[in-house]
Formats: structure tokens, sequence, C-alpha cells
């Protein structure tokens, strides 16, 4: 009993000490966002907020960053939405037709990760001016949704995979079409597939950095990874307006994960308890 007891009194220490850890460089970064440029250099270190002037939060309002995060909001949502209704077609072809060159076609999809972004800059930087889409938060969209498109494709094919072929005979058998099929029978049940899949295209475009610093120009439209690097001067660094900007910058992946974390929480449960 004793041993018991003390196991997990062992275990909800470590755990403790882990959390700690995990936290600590979020509370410190709110901790030095709410103090001044002054406090934050002083060698007296402060550990606990001090909101007697708000740091760098008072600085929001002279700069860009509410317009940079809604950049960053639309083409993390809009690649996470492209990229599904990209991927979950050829997901299904994969997953249900077998044809000629079909393992091929999936290799060459997958195969396209190993490209560094580095690599197709120039290519696309050449495309998107010619498109006219230079400083225009779809060609983000576009650039990070084929890099997350891929990912989506092999996720939501394997929640498909694991779908008995019965349904889709069942649903061909009352006259149903393979698209009608995917959209009723097959899309319902690999929500938490596709709920995986969002979150990382929506982190793929949240945390672009090459393309954005590439892509775009007017200051006012730049995504919050390009405006927060730009907030390191050559001489000086508001260091607690940089982080009172990385703090905004944080809620909202978290947010988006908070909102479909039963989707994801139902799929890694879905089958470990038999009825």
């Amino acid at each position: 009993m004793r041993v018991r007891i003390a196991s997990t009194a062992f275990r909800g220490a470590a755990l403790l000490v882990a959390l700690c850890l995990a936290l600590f460089p979020v509370y410190w970064m709110i901790t030095l966002a709410t103090q001044s440029q002054g406090q934050v250099v002083s060698p007296q270190v402060r550990l606990l907020p001090t909101f007697d002037s708000f740091g760098g939060i008072s600085n929001f309002a002279e700069t860009s960053v509410v317009s940079w995060l809604a950049t960053s909001a639309i083409v993390s949502i809009g690649t996470a939405l492209l990229s599904i209704v990209l991927a979950v077609f050829p997901a299904y072809a994969l997953s249900r037709f077998h044809f000629r060159g079909a393992g091929t076609f999936g290799f060459a999809v997958f195969a396209t990760q190993m490209l560094p972004p580095a690599l197709l800059v120039v290519p696309l930087y050449v495309i998107f001016s010619r498109l006219t889409l230079i400083d225009n938060p779809l060609c983000l969209i576009l650039a990070d949704s084929a890099f997350a498109m891929p990912i989506a494709l092999w996720v939501i094919k394997g929640a498909i995979d694991g779908i008995p072929k019965e349904l889709d005979e069942a649903g061909f058998v009352d006259g149903g079409s393979s698209f009608s099929v995917l959209m009723m029978i097959i899309m319902p049940l690999v929500k938490p597939a596709i709920a995986a899949a969002s979150i990382i295209a929506f982190f793929f475009g949240w945390n672009d950095f090459l393309f954005a610093n590439t892509f775009m120009v007017t200051e006012s439209r730049w995504p919050v990874t390009k405006g927060l690097a730009s907030l390191f001067g050559q001489y000086s660094e508001p260091i607690p307006f940089i982080m009172a900007s990385a703090v905004l910058f944080s809620i909202p992946p978290v947010l988006f994960f908070l909102l479909l974390q039963r989707q994801i929480v139902s799929g890694l449960t879905a089958g470990a308890i038999k009825a």
C-alpha cells in the first residue's frame, strides 16, 4: 500500500515538474510583455507581471499588429480549407480505386515533401508575379497548400482505408454515385482525420515565414511572422512589445486546436472499446 502511494506521489510530482517546465516559457513571455523596456533590461529580475505600465501591450495601437493577425488568419484558414478540399478526392481515389500508376502517384505526391521550400521560392515568385498575385494573401495560401495538401491527403487516406468497403457498396446499391457516397457516408466517418489534417494545414499557413517574407511587400499586409521579425532592429529591440505580440500571436492556434480537439480525441479513441 505504501509503495503504491509513494509511486503515485512520485508520478504526480514528476508530472507537476514537467508541467512547470513546459509552461514557464509562456509565463515568462507574459511577464516580459507586461513590463517596460527599462524593467526588462534592469539588473533586478522581476518574476511577477507588473501591470503598472502594461509594457508592450500599450504599443499595439502604434503598429499594424491587428492587420498582421488578420492576414495570418486569412492565410491559415484559407490554407486549411484549400488543402482539405484538394486532399479529400485523391485520398478517396487512392483508397478505393485500383488503377495503373496509383502507387506511383501516391509516392510522387508524398515525395514533394522532400523538396525544401527555399528551392521553390524563385519559381513561385515568377509564377505569382505573372499572375499579379505578389503582395496578395492568395499567393501564400497557394504556396502553403502545396506543402500541406500531400500530408493531409495521406492522413485522410489512412482513415478511409479503415472504413469497410461494404459501406460504399451499400451506398451504390441505394443508387448513390461515388461522389454522393464520399460526401454522405465517408466524410462523416473521417471527421477526426479531417480535423487533424486541418490543424496541420492551419499551422503550415500560420507559421510560414519564408514565403511571407518573399511574397508580401506592403507592411499592412504582412502576416505576423514577418511582422514580428521586423521588430528586431539593429540598435534597439522593444522586448516588451515583441513579447506582447508573441502572446497575441500564440492565441489563435490554441483556439483553433481547442475547437477541433473533440474531433481529434474521438478519432484517437475510436475502436479502443469494443461493443
